[in-house]
């Protein structure tokens, strides 16, 4: 431990801790399934230049919703066409199983496999070219939080620069649920680190905003959450605001309380806590600066708890409540969940991660929240840091016309003569597209009235440093080389220009690889390895 880190240690101290029934952990935040993680190191490593420049000054209010990346299915927050909002959050980045200093998405990705697997780094790409900005919460109430297994300072501060970098973001949340998460211990190291990560980046000219995301109920923060914000500023780490999750109240409502009631006397405690707080670090605010570092995180629709349902109601009353005390930041869990459920959902007070069990239209609570935006000026006597800092690209701006290299795209040229299966990738103008059905001759960036209008999906740009997507090849030798006379049944194994394919049926002279009207009319299968 370094001489600084002794004396944050020292300054943090020995928090009182009082005995508390653990939260109930989100269901939709829960993911079930586990798979091995890559290695970090790519050939893609982020958006993030040396030159990027951060805007100063952003106006005081915010909205930015979640989006819960690893849900299932696939949300396209890249997509106007699935979601309106361009400023969002993306959650949650966790410790690899295994592996405590390595950052993964939610337990199953690295970040080099969300970046193949779920084209992740493009589709950020892609919101930018929107204009939208994105901020990475590390934490959330499933899996383990970097901080917590992650015991070497100079380590777990490396491994959140390691996603900043990546990602080439100017705002970071930290989501901090659950006792372990929470400890004095588990608390200092983490605030020593992001103070670490926060003097480093500003160093660099590219200063990070820090939020703190932590449940509240009536009383405002848990003895848990107060160790978590005493811990950040006895750090000395510049704190962008508190974000109090209000949802999942761990009591019942009182008889003709709403939801967004409730919410307002949650936040009214909290910003009482925090001007105590910033009063016991030696730096005191002002009630109206105060409000200004708060913000709100309801659950939209059906919460964890059966009778606690946010409705739209609650949404614009929560709002109106925003507006008047001038909060800094709104956001919602999640724009995943902003839709209906639909008619085959059977019991709408069973959470689902894919809509929100309440009746609405599609988009509806974005739409309420987006009215709390950047109308709304600051007017604070201390200085405070910016809710989300927008990046410049490091993407190079091409005129649609320019040629494309094929030994920079990532997948083939578009050929208009060629035809495309669903769910095949090409390049066309430096950006990536995917195939919503079988096509030919359908330009990809072709003009076109509505999205259902077109066969081919926007994914994201082709990104710095990107090289073609090899094919998997095997030893000749490894099986027969493929021949149009012989008859093949399922099984069966060959060799085609270095390829391995496997007969799925009886086949004879269908040339493996050949393009197909859809992935089920070709009788053959590719082998991935040998």
């Amino acid at each position: 431990m370094t001489p600084e880190e002794r004396a944050h240690a020292a300054a943090v101290g020995e928090y009182a801790q009082s005995p508390e029934p653990g939260r109930r952990l989100s269901k939709i935040r829960i993911l079930g399934v586990l798979v091995v993680v890559g290695a970090i190191g790519t050939s893609l490593v982020g958006f993030r230049s040396a030159s990027r420049s951060v805007v100063a000054t952003v106006p005081a209010s915010s909205f930015a919703p979640y989006v819960d990346v690893t849900a299932t299915p696939e949300f396209a927050f890249e997509d106007p066409a699935v979601s309106a909002s361009t400023n969002l959050v993306l959650g949650f980045v966790v410790s690899s199983p295994g592996s405590a200093c390595q950052p993964s998405w939610g337990g199953a990705y690295s970040l080099a496999a969300a970046a193949s697997g779920m084209d992740l780094d493009r589709r950020i790409a892609r919101l930018r070219q929107r204009g939208g900005e994105v901020s990475v919460s590390f934490g959330g109430a499933a899996n383990s939080e970097l901080g917590i297994g992650c015991r070497d300072i100079g380590q777990l501060a490396t491994a959140y620069r390691s996603v900043i970098d990546r990602y080439s973001v100017g705002s970071i949340d930290l989501d901090i649920e659950g006792a372990t998460a929470s400890t004095p211990a588990v608390a200092a190291r983490r605030a020593m680190a992001i103070q670490q990560v926060q003097q480093a980046e500003a160093a660099a000219g590219r200063p990070i905003t820090v939020w703190l995301t932590l449940p509240v109920d009536a009383s405002g923060l848990s003895s848990q959450g107060r160790v978590v914000l005493d811990a950040m500023l006895a750090a000395h780490v510049d704190l962008a605001g508190v974000n109090g999750m209000t949802m999942d109240y761990g009591q019942p409502l009182a008889p003709g309380q709403s939801m967004a009631d409730a919410g307002a006397l949650a936040l009214t405690a909290l910003q009482q806590q925090l001007r105590a707080a910033y009063a016991t670090a030696g730096s005191a605010l002002t009630a109206e600066q105060a409000w200004q570092r708060i913000g709100a995180t309801p659950m939209i629709g059906q919460n964890d708890i059966a009778n606690q349902r946010f409705e739209l109601t609650d949404a614009t009353a929560l709002i109106a409540f925003a507006r008047q005390q001038k909060l800094r930041r709104v956001s919602m869990w999640s724009v995943n969940r902003d839709k209906p459920c639909g008619p085959n959902y059977a019991n709408v007070e069973v959470v689902s991660d894919n809509c929100s069990g309440v009746s609405q239209s599609l988009g509806a609570f974005t739409k309420v929240f987006s009215a709390f935006s950047n109308d709304q000026p600051s007017t604070p006597t201390a200085p405070l840091s910016t809710t989300l800092a927008p990046s410049t690209s490091s993407l190079p701006e091409t005129a649609a016309t320019s040629t494309d290299n094929p030994a920079m795209s990532p997948y083939a040229i578009w050929n208009p003569a060629q035809s495309y299966p669903k769910n095949s990738k090409i390049v066309w103008h430096h950006n990536v597209y995917q195939a919503k059905w079988y096509t030919q001759g359908d330009t990809p960036d072709a003009p076109v009235a509505a999205p259902s209008d077109t066969p081919w999906t926007l994914i994201g740009p082709v990104l710095p440093g990107e090289h073609p997507v090899a094919t998997p090849t095997l030893k000749a030798g490894t099986y027969p080389n493929w021949s149009s006379s012989k008859v093949y049944t399922g099984g069966d194994r060959v060799l085609f220009e270095g390829v391995g394919y496997q007969a799925k049926w009886w086949t004879q002279g269908d040339a493996p690889g050949a393009p197909v009207l859809t992935p089920s009319d070709t009788p053959w299968q590719l082998i991935s390895g040998s």
